[in-house]
């Protein structure tokens, strides 16, 4: 009996696929422990502490409030940042500790900064076992109750988790609201399965895929009766100069659900 092999230009090509199917769209992980180390090293408010998502460590940043409230926030970047970046994401951490609610900031799946949004697309599944890590660190951590703080593409990736889950009970703490910053035009197919309370928050002058995209939205999710959608005068995607404006509507909303 014979046994057929492959001309070595098709194993070569076949070898390079299977590569590539592996390995080509999953979190650059070199570049995570870059900046972890410089966030790391130049921190000023809360501690780093490192999670695992049951294939890879990951940094995430625990903001502790003096006293802290039962409720604890999961605050989740967007496309090609990092935890804590200075725009949306360390404004929420930092001020919504201060004023009682403990907080961690978790790393997502980053690829290089030229990396387009539909080339992210494929990492979408590897965030959901991080904010699964890092629920139960919150759960260990003393917090009762989570809601999850989600910007830009890291509200597609918390949206994309929430629309699998049976029961928002089933994770260590259970989920008691999401707010989405700046959601874009995928999170649509997403809201019409969510059921617990939803904030969808975004700038008058936001990016055209978030405004166009707003009406969608709200009809998506129009079974959803704690749903509520609201746009911010003047604000862009990154709400900057109005810090001080996401941080009143989103502490507004925390507290109806205390």
């Amino acid at each position: 009996m014979s046994i057929k092999t492959h001309p070595p230009c098709f194993l070569h090509i076949f070898l390079l696929l299977a590569f590539f199917s592996t390995s080509g769209f999953a979190s650059d992980l070199d570049k995570e422990k870059r900046w972890a180390e410089q966030i790391t090293d130049s921190l000023l408010d809360g501690e780093a502490v490192y999670l695992n998502d049951g294939k890879t460590d990951f940094l995430a940043i625990e903001t502790q409030a003096d006293k802290p409230k039962e409720t604890a926030i999961i605050v989740i970047h967007g496309i090609g940042i990092h935890p804590d970046w200075s725009m949306v994401i360390q404004p929420l951490r930092v001020q919504l500790a201060e004023k009682g609610w403990s907080t961690l900031s978790l790393q997502m799946p980053i690829l290089a900064n030229d990396a387009s949004m539909d080339e992210y697309k494929p990492l979408i599944k590897e965030a959901s076992p991080r904010i699964d890590a890092g629920i139960t660190y919150l759960a260990k951590a003393g917090a009762k109750k989570v809601v999850i703080i989600a910007h830009s593409l890291g509200s597609l990736m918390a949206s994309n988790y929430l629309a699998k889950m049976k029961s928002y009970q089933e994770t260590k703490i259970p989920i008691i609201a999401f707010i989405g910053i700046g959601m874009p035009a995928d999170t649509v197919k997403h809201l019409t399965k969510i059921k617990l309370p939803v904030l969808d928050l975004y700038g008058e002058k936001d990016l055209a895929t978030v405004l166009d995209s707003a009406p969608l939205r709200l009809k998506a999710a129009k079974h959803n009766k704690y749903y509520k959608q609201f746009k911010v005068p003047h604000a862009n995607h990154f709400f900057e100069d109005q810090d001080d404006d996401l941080i009143n509507i989103v502490t507004k909303a925390l507290k109806t659900q205390d």
